[in-house]
This record gives C-alpha cells, structure tokens and sequence, in this order.
C-alpha cells in the first residue's frame, strides 16, 4: 500500500471517487499498454479500422469478443479473419458475429493471409500459450481471455515471446473493471483502512453455473489447469491489483467431494442419461437454441459434448480449496472456492491498522430485491460507513468499460487495471503453486516457477 505521505486525503477521496471511475493515480506503464493495445494496433492517430481476428468461436468468442465488437465498435475494429478447428461452428459463428470476412480452420492460414493487427484467443485454455507465441511471431498484439496459461511452462514461452518478438498480449480481466471492485481498489488507494495486513476471500459457485465447470471440458485439469487456474484466476489477479504486490508464497488444500466419482449414478452426457428424471443436475441443453445450434449440432465433427454429466469419472479437478498466500509486502491471505454451494458469490475482508473493509455480493438466489452491491468501512475506535454501488451488467459492470479501454484510442487508464503478461502470468502462477502445494503437501514458491522474480511493490 502507499505511504501514508503519498495518500489521498478523505476529502480528496470523496470527492474523486464518488462516481466510481473518478481519477486517482495513474500507472504509467498500464496507460501505456491501454494505448497501444486501443485503435489500430497502435496507430490511433488515423482513421484505419483496427484489424482483428479471433480464434476460438464458442461462447465467449461469438458474443463477448464477436457480435458484440461488431455492434459496438464497428466504427473501429473490423474482423478480417475467424478460425476453429470444428467447421460447423466456424460457419455458425460467422453467422452469429456477424462478420463479413473469410474464414479458417488453418490458423497459420489465417494469419498469413489476413494480417491483423491483433488476434483475439478465445480457445480452450490449454492451448492459449500455443496461439499466443505463434500470433505474436506472426506479427500481431495479442487479446486473450483468461487464463492466459495453465502451467508454468507455457507461461515461460508467453514471457519468452513477448520480448523477442516486440509484441504484447492483454488479458481480459474483466472483474478489475466492475465497479464495485473498483472502489474497493480506490478506498485502499487512499488509506482509509491505513496499512493493509491481512485479506480474507472466499468464493462460493451455486450448484448450477458450478456445475457447468464439472460439465464441459473444464473438468480436465489438462485442459482447463483446474478450477485453481480457470476460475481462480480472476480471484488471485484481483487479489494482486487490490494488495499492490506480488505473491510470494502458497501453501494449499483440495479436494474433490461432491462431483465426478462422488455422484450416486452417471452417464456420458445427460441428453443420454437414464437418470434425468431423479438427478437434480439434469441440463436440457435442446432448451437453449444458441447452445445447440453451437454445440450439439457440431458434435460430428469433434464429439465434444456440452452436456457432459457432473458425475463422469474422468473429472480430475478439486470441488473444494483453500489456499494460505504470502505476499512481498508481507500482506497474508485466506483464500477459498467451493463449487456446490447453494448461491453463487463472495465474501471479502481487507484488515488494516486502521480499521476493516468488508464486501460481498450473491450473484444467484438474492434475498433481497436491492440493486446495489454494499462495502462496508469500519474504523477502529472510530464509526462505520457505508458504500452503496449501483450494480451492473456483464461481470458487474465490467465487461463494456474494459472493451472501451482496449479498442477506444486515448482511454486512460487511472485504477491501473489495464493486464498485460506479468499480470497474467501472476494470477496464473498462484494457482498452479497451489496445484503443486497439494502434490507436494509443502509450501511453493512463485520465484520458482517462471524467470519472473516477485517484487514488494508492483511496478
């Protein structure tokens, strides 16, 4: 945290932040990124469109990093080029973007004959080291969902391409830019609970978007790096942005309870199962026209089911974890996921040697019809306050203001939450140090892992 001379004072701080995306310090090196990663791969000082293609067409890639660009950004960016190994989604996806542009199951292909200025990596987890480095040496910038990688060794190639090349590669930490985690960042910023200690976070994923994890091809730790590295992620990169150092140690705890081998009965997938009417996971996925017109139509062509049952024996990831983090500045942290509770959301504590600021949000069965997510600040010897954020669409609001970022040239960038290949790497790294602390039931340190050396203060 800063220096009690380099703070903001709590006038200062109430005046600047009130509406969330007020201006407090700005991170040279993030404002940087922001502005060569925005416009026309670096040339916003033009009127070119940005070129962009994108990899990877499922979901995420068609509606978050597709039509949605098209639509709101068409006056910036234009798609020259879309690939995925499964032909019947790559014709499908053309179609919902909405681009009118050639297509590729080549990737090399694609890249030689397009030219983009950036490339978008929406691919399964496990392969985003591989269309990273090759992207990067095929000349373009790099946008990539997260995780950016899922084992030390891939993130090493990242590292190890961004700075031979000359190229850089932002990951789309979305949960920075909600704001409600955004003030949360900006109390901290401004010393209102003076030096922080220590952090208490604990996530829960309901028995309905959890589960989803344990249905698809998440649930191989080959493939997705574990829930510690897909989803945990998000949590570890908030983590570093808010505590303002990088993590040091991990020392972990898992397990897999509840899904996988634990079900009472399974199947290969549930359109198959002769349990649908007992099991309580059922998913009718026929019920959702976009899933299968994506997915089970174009089953043919790799035999990847979207459906898969939670209790497959194959899953291999943890259900439950709990994780101790140490960071450069001496900050500690209880961390825990739980993937079967019965609502989805957080709890989180930040203590200080002035006092205590609490959150949480229930993102599924709220019990109350609010529309605002609430932290709490309570001084020590002192009274309690009280912040209401009003609450957002698309991971908490987050999604539109870090795509403004990334593709409107000039967008500043004052709660540094602009994410390039150390951050990446960082958040990553915390997770696969807990995937190894559990195998080796000692402490891992994250200067191990990577040539990346943790640092007090984040540069």
């Amino acid at each position: 945290m800063k220096n009690k001379e380099n703070q903001m004072s709590r006038r200062k701080f109430l005046a600047v932040s009130g509406a969330i995306a007020g201006t407090t310090i700005v991170n040279p090196a993030s404002h940087i990124l922001a502005g060569n990663m925005a416009g026309n791969g670096g040339n916003s000082g033009n009127n070119k469109k940005t070129r962009l293609a994108i990899v990877g067409l499922g979901s995420r890639g068609t509606g978050m990093w597709g039509r949605s660009l098209v639509e709101e950004y068409g006056e910036l960016v234009e798609f020259v080029g879309l690939c995925d190994h499964n032909p019947g989604r790559l014709a499908l996806g053309k179609e919902l973007i909405g681009a009118d542009c050639p297509t590729f199951e080549d990737f090399e292909q694609m890249m030689r004959e397009t030219k983009p200025n950036q490339l978008i990596v929406t691919t399964d987890d496990n392969t985003h080291d591989h269309f990273i480095v090759k992207g990067m040496e095929m000349g373009a910038d790099i946008i990539c969902e997260k995780p950016m990688a899922i084992d030390e060794k891939k993130i090493q190639r990242i590292i190890d391409a961004e700075k031979r090349t000359g190229k850089q590669c932002r990951v789309t930490f979305n949960y920075r830019y909600s704001p409600h985690r955004a003030r949360m960042w900006e109390i901290l910023q401004a010393g209102e609970i003076g030096e922080l200690t220590s952090v208490d976070f604990h996530w829960y994923l309901d028995t309905s978007h959890g589960a989803d994890y344990f249905r698809r091809w998440h649930r191989l730790v080959e493939k997705g790096g574990s829930l510690w590295v897909h989803k945990a992620s998000h949590h570890f990169d908030l983590l570093n942005w808010w505590i303002g150092s990088d993590p040091e140690s991990v020392y972990a705890l898992g397990d897999l309870e509840f899904y996988g081998k634990n079900g009472p009965f399974r199947a290969d997938n549930c359109r198959s199962c002769p349990h649908t009417k007992e099991c309580k996971f059922y998913f009718d996925i026929m019920r959702s026209e976009q899933l299968k017109r994506l997915y089970v139509d174009n089953e043919k062509y790799d035999g990847y089911h979207r459906d898969g049952c939670v209790f497959r024996n194959d899953v291999n990831i943890y259900d439950k974890m709990a994780a101790t983090i140490k960071y450069m500045n001496g900050v500690q942290v209880s961390y825990s996921l739980t993937a079967y509770s019965p609502y989805e959301g957080y709890r989180i504590a930040f203590n200080g040697t002035k006092g205590r600021m609490d959150a949480w949000i229930q993102e599924s069965n709220p019990t109350t019809d609010v529309n605002y997510d609430e932290i709490m600040v309570s001084k020590n010897f002192g009274k309690r306050e009280y912040f209401h954020i009003p609450q957002g669409t698309g991971h908490g609001g987050g999604d539109k203001l870090l795509k403004d970022q990334i593709f409107i040239p000039g967008t500043p960038d004052p709660l540094r939450q602009a994410a390039g290949v150390r951050d990446g790497s960082l958040a990553c790294l915390i997770g696969i140090a807990a995937r190894k602390s559990i195998a080796s039931k000692e402490p891992v340190m994250i200067k191990d892992l990577t040539s990346i050396q943790p640092m007090v203060k984040k540069a």
